[in-house]
């Protein structure tokens, strides 16, 4: 059989499937706001993102202008999601791929940036932004010493917003009919919003354009006071918010700012997980959640659209990852048992450090040096049996130098109380108020852990 490809329908190369992402309608979510909600959903891009889209614009542009040529180097300072953008393109052209990313970014993102060939070096978070140590000066250096390569330059590169306004913008004018009176948007470069919101204010004037802003970045108080804090502050959600002002953003388009906490937002994530089926990543949560903080403002009639930017696969080990949740505070139960506050305490220290009865007060006092630690339970044969308390064992070495080699069963004092597992973190509270300085917890019969009065102070102003 002789194929006659003009019959078939097919993309050239992945690169036709970018952009025409659905509007999905919200159900659950936002059930009892008035107004209607809809999602932009970016993670049916090739790349999963809303970045996507201005790979391509950039790519094309430097070699339409001759400063990128074959076999050069593309480089880019990215939470991951540019980056991915860029590098599907460059694995069809056939061009390299540096990337510079700060390390609280997920692993995937830097696996996957890795999958499709990129080389990708990781600078510290917690640095100012003209730092040479800052993931973006560092991606300017790179460039500096590479020959045919380029800055992709995502946070001043025009063609970030040019990319929104001739594709994502007149998207959702289609989709929705022009019957949009909110779209919401979290900001980080700004290329997004401001290219979408020029489009759409160009269409509606009356169409409001609202910013979503991560708690820790200085871009909603700039908005509101054209001044800002130069302390640094750090958040854990990723790709949005910034601490100094790109290029790509144009606040003139912007009509509010919600600030939105990384608690708020990872919850929001799982949210729109497990409730509405789209499984997106942590900024999403944040653009959604400064959604619902705005809908008091929405009637009944008017619609919203919210641009929920990236899939939540970029997140199982952060944002869809218990364990990871607990350690930082963000997943809170009902109700809280002592075995979720001992899983919430630095993973520093193992949840028990116990010694046996026979044990010299030579190696407890080692092991009291070596972890840190001012009490130890003693244990035999899995029950508590006693308490030694540091003070107590270096008095009576100085006393009596021989009682280094002297079991501790001879200086300790009674066992710390022992609750169990599942009991409601107040039973541990009404003990620690009174004598006791720790309890132990007990999970089907074994003893798995012990929390001071520390331990609970510090979970509870976390």
């Amino acid at each position: 059989m002789l194929t006659d490809i003009g019959k078939m329908k097919y993309h050239e190369t992945i690169l036709g499937t970018l952009g025409n992402t659905p509007l999905v309608k919200l159900n659950k979510i936002t059930r009892g706001y008035k107004g209607h909600y809809f999602a932009k959903v970016e993670t049916f891009n090739p790349g999963g993102s809303v970045k996507d889209r201005i790979g391509l614009e950039i790519i094309e542009e430097a070699e339409r202008e001759g400063r990128l040529r074959p076999g050069g180097t593309i480089v880019e300072a990215t939470s991951g999601n540019t980056g991915l953008g860029l590098a599907i393109v460059a694995a069809i052209k056939g061009y390299k791929c540096v990337f510079t990313m700060p390390d609280k970014m997920s692993q995937e993102k830097i696996r996957l940036l890795k999958a499709f060939g990129g080389d990708v070096i990781i600078t510290p978070t917690a640095v100012p932004h003209d730092s040479p140590e800052s993931y973006t000066e560092v991606a300017k250096r790179i460039v500096r010493e590479t020959p045919n390569s380029i800055l992709a330059n995502q946070y001043f590169n025009p063609k970030n917003p040019e990319a929104h306004y001739k594709t994502t913008g007149p998207e959702i004018w289609d989709q929705t009919g022009g019957q949009i009176d909110y779209f919401v948007c979290g900001v980080g470069t700004g290329g997004t919003i401001t290219g979408v919101g020029k489009f759409l204010k160009e269409k509606n004037s009356n169409i409001r354009v609202v910013g979503i802003d991560p708690k820790g970045s200085i871009l909603r108080e700039y908005f509101y006071t054209k001044k800002y804090s130069p302390i640094l502050k750090t958040y854990k959600v990723e790709g949005i918010g910034q601490d100094w002002l790109p290029g790509t953003l144009n606040f003139e388009v912007i009509d509010d700012m919600i600030e939105v906490t990384d608690k708020e937002s990872f919850l929001m994530a799982r949210r729109l997980t497990r409730e509405e089926g789209i499984f997106v990543g942590g900024s999403a949560g944040t653009a959604m959640a400064g959604a619902l903080k705005y809908a008091d403002r929405v009637k009944d009639k008017e619609a919203m659209v919210i641009l929920l930017p990236d899939t939540g696969e970029r997140y199982l080990s952060k944002v869809f990852n218990d364990d990871w949740m607990r350690e930082n505070g963000f997943l809170i139960p009902d109700r809280i048992t002592v075995r979720y506050v001992l899983l919430s305490k630095a993973k520093t220290l193992p949840q028990l450090i116990a010694i046996d009865p026979v044990t010299t007060v030579r190696n407890a006092l080692d092991l009291f040096k070596e972890h840190d630690v001012s009490q130890l339970p003693v244990i035999e044969k899995g029950k508590a049996v006693g308490t030694v308390i540091d003070n107590d064992l270096m008095s009576a070495a100085l006393e009596d130098i021989t009682k280094l080699d002297a079991p501790v069963n001879k200086l300790m004092k009674p066992a710390f109380p022992v609750i169990g597992a599942t009991a409601p973190i107040e039973h541990a509270i009404d003990y620690l108020k009174k004598k006791d300085s720790a309890v132990l917890i007990e999970d089907d019969h074994k003893i798995i852990g012990i929390l001071t009065r520390y331990d609970v102070i510090e979970y509870m102003a976390r």
